[in-house]
């Protein structure tokens, strides 16, 4: 898996993949009491969280500082590849907190480089 230049690990998984439905619908009633209905076609906006779930897609404390540096840029479009190929164009999703999420495999007061993180990355299409 890739997100630009950062390699990810490929047990990293899209745990919202099927949660996103790309029809918009609203519905109201009229005066006479008979349903109005609206419905549209959602371009983009799908949101991609990706995560390891504790069990998988353990990164290196590197990958978290490149990812958090990344994370920085505003408006930053960026095109994230699947091990199956498929590929997206996105930006950080900040809509409900931190893009990067990452807590360490095991508590080390100072950690290195090579340690071991848990990873969530928040995306939206674009």
């Amino acid at each position: 898996m890739q997100l630009d230049t950062i390699s990810l690990p490929d047990d990293l998984l899209w745990i919202n993949e099927f949660e996103w439905n790309p029809v918009q619908q609203s519905t109201d009633r009229s005066l006479t009491g008979a349903l109005l209905v609206q419905e549209g076609q959602l371009i983009n906006g799908r949101p991609i969280v990706l995560s390891g779930n504790g069990e998988a897609g353990w990164v290196s404390r590197l990958t978290v500082k490149n990812l958090f540096a990344l994370s920085k840029a505003a408006n930053k479009t960026m095109t994230l590849t699947l091990p199956d190929n498929r590929q997206f164009s996105v930006i950080f999703d900040r809509s409900n907190g931190a893009p990067v999420e990452a807590q360490q495999v095991l508590p080390f007061a100072y950690p290195e480089d090579d340690y071991q993180y848990l990873l969530t990355l928040h995306f939206l299409t674009v």
